[in-house]
């Protein structure tokens, strides 16, 4: 019997599985798609934020350790490669720009420039986050399924988790498209399928996960176009590898003809706003349905037993690191994380 089965190959449970592979646990990770990271990992922008931005329910008292646990990764997986460029971010009005956080910096249009010299009519003033980096998603979620599996995990793709086996009251294992996989512990971290996993339990957590709508683009341009993670009221945009770069497209409801206009009209802008653009060009994009917590990370034991425990979270690329490291170390010592105190979900 696994000790642990994760449910959820995207950035958070194959954090998880690595973490608890690296430790000695014998952990099995289910994925239903044929690869890793096949759904919202693999369509997240993959800004990694040390400061700044919002920060729901538990998460500030995680964003402290997420810079080093980032630098851990780079040492311990040697594929893994954290992009450190800074970011520039500028609202509508210069109010909005006037109020830098910890590790933040109001610059102004000269020192815009030196670091985005493409940029065609640069602003009066940005706050500028030099800790501030970018990551393949998908290429992160490869290596720490790897290394994972080079631990001693057993991963299973095309592998549907069709609901938690309960035997006397206690959940022992997930069935499946393919069959049973016993376990001491489930940990869920299938994103928006958690709470439908968790539902018949008699006695389970509160789980309140929206479904927020993402599309994104990739975008072939000129290498060094983009030189930091730029957010501006338009867009966000970054190079995510030499000679492409992601972008973030404003959601729209509708038909698809319609999201690749929307998709079209924010590469426009990026034209617009980037000199030496002229040879853009889109090369897709796609939309995914982001978990959104109501009131921040949902992170612990989803029943009174500890037969069944969830990871969910906005911003789960930033995170995932850290959240894989308390979490393992949860699971293992049986000790609580005090990082997360402020995560538990409530259990009725």
């Amino acid at each position: 019997m696994s000790a642990v089965v994760v449910v959820g190959a995207g950035i958070v449970g194959s954090s998880v599985a690595y973490h608890l592979a690296r430790r000695g646990v014998p952990v099995t990770l289910l994925e239903r798609a044929p690869v890793p990271a096949a759904g919202v990992t693999g369509d997240s922008f993959g800004w990694v934020r040390g400061s700044g931005g919002r920060w729901p329910g538990g998460a500030r008292h995680l964003r402290e350790y997420v810079l080093a646990d980032f630098r851990r990764l780079e040492a311990e997986l040697p594929h893994v490669a954290v992009r450190r460029t800074g970011s520039l971010s500028w609202a509508g009005t210069p109010d909005e720009d006037s109020q830098p956080g910890p590790g933040q910096f109001r610059i102004g249009r000269s020192d815009i420039s030196a670091l985005e010299p493409n940029l065609r009519r640069p602003p009066d003033h940005a706050i500028h986050t030099p800790s501030d980096a970018g990551v393949d998603p998908t290429a992160l979620t490869r290596a720490l399924v790897a290394a994972a599996g080079a631990h001693g995990a057993t991963v299973f793709y095309e592998t549907v988790v069709t609901s938690l086996q309960v035997t006397n009251g206690r959940v022992r294992g997930v069935l499946t498209s393919t069959g049973r996989h016993a376990a001491a512990t489930v940990v869920l971290t299938a994103g928006t399928n958690v709470p439908r996993l968790c539902a018949p339990l008699s006695a389970s957590a509160d789980l309140a996960i929206a479904a927020s709508p993402a599309t994104l683009a990739r975008v072939a341009a000129p290498p060094g176009l983009v030189k930091t993670v730029v957010a501006r009221p338009e867009f966000e945009v970054r190079e995510v590898r030499e000679g492409e770069l992601v972008l973030v497209v404003p959601h729209v409801e509708g038909t698809a003809a319609a999201m690749a206009q929307a998709a079209q009209d924010a590469l426009q802008r990026v034209m617009a706003a980037f000199q030496g653009s002229d040879s853009c060009r889109l090369l897709g994009h796609r939309t995914s349905r982001r978990p959104m917590p109501a009131h921040g990370p949902v992170i612990g034991y989803a029943t009174r037993d500890r037969s069944v425990y969830v990871a969910v979270m906005h911003s789960a690329i930033t995170l995932a690191p850290t959240v894989g490291r308390l979490v393992a170390d949860e699971l293992v010592t049986g000790r609580p994380a005090s990082e997360l105190r402020r995560c538990r979900p409530r259990i009725h």
